[in-house]
C-alpha cells in the first residue's frame, strides 16, 4: 500500500483492491481480542464486524481521502470507525424488536447466534469502539473533534437512528416520494455522507471541495438504498445473503412500490450520474470513487 500514498493517479481497481484487504486487517487489530474477558462479548462482535461483506463505507473513506491527496496511513481509524458503526447498526436493525431477521450475509444474525441480550450488547460496545477508534486518529485534535461531530450526527436522531424511527413508524402506511427520499437520507445515506466527509475532512480538503463529495455521497446514499429495494424484489436469499422479499411482507414503502421497477432503476442511474457529475472536477484522483459509485449501481447483493 506505500505506493498508494505517493500518487493520487493510480488504478482505481488496485486501489480498492488493495484498501479491502487492509481494511480487514486493520478492523481486526482494532477489535479486542475474541479471547479476552468478557469472552462471549467480543466474540459476538468478531462475529458480526468479520463477516464477509462489500466494506462500501470504509473504500469510501479511502477513496474521498485518496481524491484529495490524503495517504491511506491516515484514513485507517476512519474506515474502521464506520464499519464498527454499520456493524452494530446491522446488528440492532435484525433484532425481533425492530426488523426480524434470521440471516445476515448469509450467516445467522447476532441474535440467532448469541441471543439477544448480548448481541444489544455487541452493538453498543461497537459503537462506543467506533468514537475511541477514531480518537486514535493521527488527524489533528481540530479535524478530529470535526469528525467525530459527522459520525455522531450522523449516527444519532438526525440520521441513521432517527431514519429507522421513521422507516418502523411508516411500516404499513403509505409514504410520498419526498416522505421515502427523506427516510433514507437518514436512515441509509447519512452514514454514507459520513464516510465521503471523514476521508475529506482528514485531507484537509477546502469546503468547495468537501461541498462536492458530500453532494456525491448524498446522490449515491439515495442510489443504494433504491438498489437495496430493487434487489429484495428481484434478487434471492441465497445471492443477497439476508432475507429476500422482507420489506414487501413487513409491508414497509419502497421505491418499487411507489415508483415501479423500471422507473426505480432509471432514478438510481440518474442519480449516479449526478455524482459522478459533481467530482469531475477531481479528475483521475477520483476514479476509485467512480468505480464505487458504479459497483453501487450494478451491485447483486
Amino acid at each position: 500500500m506505500q505506493n498508494l500514498s505517493r500518487s493520487r493517479v493510480i488504478s482505481e481497481s488496485t486501489f480498492l483492491a488493495d484498501c479491502q484487504t487492509r481494511i480487514e486487517q486493520k478492523l481486526l487489530e482494532n477489535l479486542p481480542q475474541a479471547g479476552r474477558l468478557p469472552v462471549e462479548l467480543h466474540r459476538a462482535m468478531h462475529y458480526s464486524v468479520m463477516a464477509p461483506g462489500k466494506r462500501i463505507r470504509p473504500l469510501l473513506v479511502y477513496a474521498a481521502g485518496h481524491a484529495l491527496g490524503a495517504s491511506v496511513d491516515d484514513l485507517d481509524e476512519q474506515a474502521c470507525a464506520l464499519e464498527y458503526i454499520h456493524a452494530y447498526s446491522l446488528i440492532h436493525d435484525d433484532l425481533p424488536a425492530m426488523d426480524d431477521d434470521d440471516l445476515r450475509r448469509g450467516r445467522p444474525t447476532c441474535h440467532v447466534k448469541f441471543g439477544e441480550a448480548m448481541a444489544i450488547l455487541a452493538g453498543d460496545a461497537l459503537q462506543s469502539l467506533a468514537f475511541e477508534t477514531l480518537g486514535r486518529s493521527r488527524a489533528s485534535d481540530n479535524r478530529k473533534v470535526r469528525m467525530i461531530s459527522v459520525l455522531a450526527n450522523a449516527s444519532g436522531s438526525h440520521g441513521m437512528a432517527g431514519g429507522q424511527a421513521i422507516d418502523l413508524a411508516s411500516t404499513g402506511k403509505s409514504l410520498s416520494i419526498a416522505e421515502l427520499e427523506n427516510l433514507h437520507i437518514l436512515k441509509t445515506g447519512a452514514l454514507i455522507r459520513a464516510s465521503v466527509l471523514l476521508g475529506a475532512i482528514t485531507a484537509s480538503g477546502d469546503e468547495e471541495m468537501i461541498n462536492l463529495l458530500d453532494h456525491y455521497a448524498k446522490c449515491m446514499g439515495l442510489a443504494f438504498q433504491i438498489v437495496d429495494d430493487i434487489l429484495d424484489v428481484t434478487s434471492d436469499t441465497e445471492t443477497l445473503g439476508k432475507t429476500q422479499g422482507k420489506d414487501a411482507a413487513q409491508e414497509k414503502p419502497t421505491y418499487p412500490s411507489l415508483l415501479g421497477l423500471a422507473e426505480s432503476r432509471e432514478k438510481a442511474r440518474q442519480l449516479c450520474q449526478d455524482a459522478l457529475a459533481s467530482i469531475e472536477v477531481m479528475g483521475d484522483a477520483a476514479a476509485p470513487l467512480r468505480a464505487i459509485a458504479r459497483t453501487i449501481l450494478s451491485r447483486t447483493s
